[in-house]
């Protein structure tokens, strides 16, 4: 099974206009902050904003979008002010004492004491400041995006490392914890990192985050990427060794791939391909379509039923790069399968607005209550197959 030229061409399209056409003049309209820089994400599907708070997550994840865009996209001076307001207003939020960046604070950058920070919000604002640094070639970016990353691994590795888990609540019990979500996030950064200047301590984490996922988050057992372990890599002998956060197991390993395309390393690509398929595989809804985001329990096969939009488009990054890599026909038959899924069901066209949905039930029942703009994962996913389309078709 292969595409015809012509199919990618209008795959090209779709996906330009998706962005294009309806992501980037929503955002432009309703989420981003032209006059204090950031965006406000807490708006319903038609623009009506719920609340102005912002967060260090969704301004680093703009920060990387909206550079991106201006490196890879044109060189739009608009994207490229968005981006460097955003910098400024997390740069003046900078923690003292060596803290991570603040979880959430006012339209103009006040405080606002709703959450403890946590080590994302840091990692996110290094990516964008890298990715700001690319765009720009202000290397004084690149070397603040270096430090915040080795503060956050220093604090990564103290004994008393404090980190309240995202999902399976009784992973909380887990002192000081390796983190699947945290080695994704380390490791995307210093491929993109690595990929503007060699740096032999990014290199070090690099390798150190492969090693993690590889031989010490997969289970032998069943063959699958556990999101939680002790400090010293210890497997829990309880839940916490069943639970599979698998959205982020397919995550990390088109992340492993795309690395190992930096490193022009076949056996590290072969290796992460084949893993991604048996997540991917494993994850499918064979009853009602698309992938599952999180395995409470892999022996009593406990599965969270719902689905959310990320998780969907990991999957279709993943295969566009097996494709474009490899000229995959498993990767042709799994995105097709996907991209006709996603498009049935989390397209909003259908309902009147030009967004995608980021997630609801099992069978994705329409529900019209968008709480909250996604700024990161959608733009990233068109972004990235848009440019290996325009691969494939250049080498056609």
């Amino acid at each position: 099974m292969v595409f015809s030229k012509e199919e990618l061409q209008k795959l090209k399209e779709a996906y330009t206009a998706y962005l294009f056409d309806d992501f980037l003049p929503f955002m432009d309209t309703y989420v981003v902050d032209h006059d204090h820089g950031g965006f406000m994400c807490n708006a319903d599907w038609s623009g009506r904003r719920l609340s102005d708070q912002k967060r260090a997550w969704y301004d680093g994840r703009g920060i990387w979008v909206y550079s991106y865009l201006y490196k890879n996209f044109g060189r739009n001076n608009a994207h490229l002010e968005i981006a460097k307001k955003t910098v400024d207003l997390v740069l003046n939020l900078e923690p003292k004492s060596n803290k991570f960046w603040p979880w959430g604070y006012s339209r103009r950058g006040e405080m606002v004491a709703d959450q403890e920070p946590d080590i994302y919000g840091s990692l996110f604002v290094a990516e964008g400041l890298a990715m700001y640094a690319s765009a720009t070639g202000k290397m004084e970016y690149w070397d603040k995006a270096k430090s915040i990353a080795l503060d956050c691994l220093t604090a990564y590795d103290r004994g008393d490392y404090n980190y309240v888990p995202h999902y399976q609540s009784s992973a909380s019990l887990v002192k000081a914890p390796r983190v699947l979500g945290h080695w994704m996030v380390f490791l995307r950064l210093t491929t993109q990192m690595l990929n503007v200047k060699n740096d032999s301590d990014l290199l070090e984490l690099s390798d150190r985050c492969i090693v993690a996922l590889l031989e010490e988050h997969l289970n032998p057992d069943f063959n699958l990427l556990n999101e939680y372990l002790g400090h010293d890599f210890e497997r829990p002998n309880d839940e916490i060794s069943q639970f599979v956060y698998i959205g982020h197991g397919i995550e990390v390993l088109w992340m492993i791939m795309d690395e190992a395309v930096r490193r022009n390393d076949d056996s590290l690509f072969d290796r992460g391909s084949q893993l991604f398929k048996r997540h991917v595989e494993v994850a499918w809804d064979d009853v009602f379509g698309g992938v599952f985001h999180n395995l409470e329990n892999v022996e009593k096969y406990q599965w969270e039923l719902d689905k959310v939009l990320w998780a969907q488009e990991e999957v279709l990054i993943g295969t566009m790069m097996l494709i474009t890599e490899r000229n995959d026909p498993w990767a042709v038959h799994w995105f097709s399968k996907m991209y006709d899924y996603v498009i049935d069901h989390f397209s909003l066209k259908p309902h009147g607005y030009d967004l995608w949905n980021i997630g609801s039930d099992r069978k994705m029942t329409f529900i019209d209550n968008g709480e909250r703009i996604e700024n990161y994962h959608h733009p990233r996913h068109l972004m990235l197959n848009i440019e290996r389309l325009h691969t494939i078709l250049s080498n056609f």
